[in-house]
């Protein structure tokens, strides 16, 4: 790779940590920009994965204050990632590499309608605001396999995985939307974490995009959970829908 494609790589890596920490759809910057520099797709899918593992981490280390108001509920998203992202990387490996790229753009245009429509589908479902204000000490069991099935995507390919979770926990949980978008970033982390493992050992990789990726989303993650605790909760959720349409409007064309 050129000068120029490194520094491509390690912007993407910036703003993929961002992305992590505020609207969740962190691989639909930096899997398009391995693609574009010559990476094949499952090494580009495992490079990404682990490359944007430290931002997951730094987002998360940056909202340690909400994810401290839900100890059980944290517990239980990482557990429940953590075990779904062992699935998810094994058919990443196991599946012929065009598999996800037929199916993603359809899976995050589905939860972006989720997210978006949160607001109508809460009220319709007959959630107060007073229950949202309270929290919630732990997750219903169709609420914990949901953030199962988003573990197993995360460990797949992850494009789109944060918005997945927020739907997940926002239409099965009554918590605050600001400490939903903290245990996103904790859910994508988990999810990462278990992936990487698993594709450092079977999987090839570029180490040089891994180590540029690492680099800027480390500093794009804590960075975005900095933003990300102080955006309105209207403008985040349009901010989602808009850069998830998007980019799976990019991928289907």
């Amino acid at each position: 790779m050129t000068g120029l494609e490194h520094l491509a790589i390690f912007g993407a890596g910036l703003g993929a940590g961002v992305m992590t920490s505020t609207v969740g759809v962190a691989s639909l910057l930096s899997f398009p920009v391995l693609l574009a520099v010559g990476l094949p797709p499952v090494v580009a899918n495992a490079s990404n994965t682990v490359g944007l593992t430290p931002g997951a981490l730094s987002g998360s280390f940056g909202y340690r204050e909400e994810l401290r108001e839900q100890p059980r509920v944290t517990a239980a998203v990482i557990t429940t990632c953590a075990a779904g992202a062992i699935l998810g990387a094994a058919l990443l490996l196991a599946l012929p590499p065009g598999v996800f790229e037929a199916v993603v753009p359809w899976l995050i245009l589905g939860t972006c309608l989720l997210v978006g429509a949160q607001p109508r589908i809460r009220c319709w479902l007959g959630r107060v605001h007073e229950e949202a204000a309270a929290g919630a000490s732990r997750l219903s069991p169709a609420t914990t396999l949901f953030a199962t099935l988003v573990g197993v995507y995360g460990g797949y390919f992850g494009a789109g995985s944060g918005v997945m979770m927020m739907a997940v926990l926002g239409l099965g949980s009554h918590l605050e939307f600001r400490v939903i978008n903290a245990l996103k970033t904790l859910a994508v982390l988990a999810s990462n974490v278990v992936a990487a493992l698993i594709f450092v050992v079977v999987a090839e990789l570029d180490w040089t995009a891994v180590l540029l990726l690492a680099g800027g989303s480390v500093v794009g993650g804590y960075v975005g959970a900095r933003v990300g605790r102080r955006l309105n909760p209207t403008l985040l959720r349009g901010l989602i829908v808009v850069v998830g349409v998007s980019a799976a409007v990019w991928m289907l064309w």
